[in-house]
């Protein structure tokens, strides 16, 4: 766990020393209507607990999943997939 946490440490300081490595990330492509739907169920939890919307869609008039999903197809969402390691070692 330790070792862990100073590699992260390693890492972040490394970032904030070479500028370079600051380059905006690519956004993963959405492989599959399920990790969309899983997206967007998650996006949709965020709006309904009063995050502010990041398309401009009425939050008074339109349900929180049809904007999660109009926020998702139009890249306005950041989420990162984890490999099968990076999964086990997470938990």
């Amino acid at each position: 766990m330790a070792e862990k946490m100073i590699e992260e440490t390693e890492e972040t300081t490394e970032n904030l020393e070479n500028p370079e490595n600051n380059a905006p990330k690519t956004q993963a492509a959405i492989d599959s209507k399920y990790r969309m739907i899983i997206l967007a169920a998650q996006r949709s939890k965020q709006l309904q607990r009063g995050a502010t919307p990041r398309v401009e869609l009425d939050p008074r008039k339109t349900k929180s999943t049809r904007i999660a999903m109009k926020e998702i197809e139009n890249g306005k969402i950041i989420f990162e997939t984890l490999t099968e390691s990076q999964f086990s070692t997470k938990q």
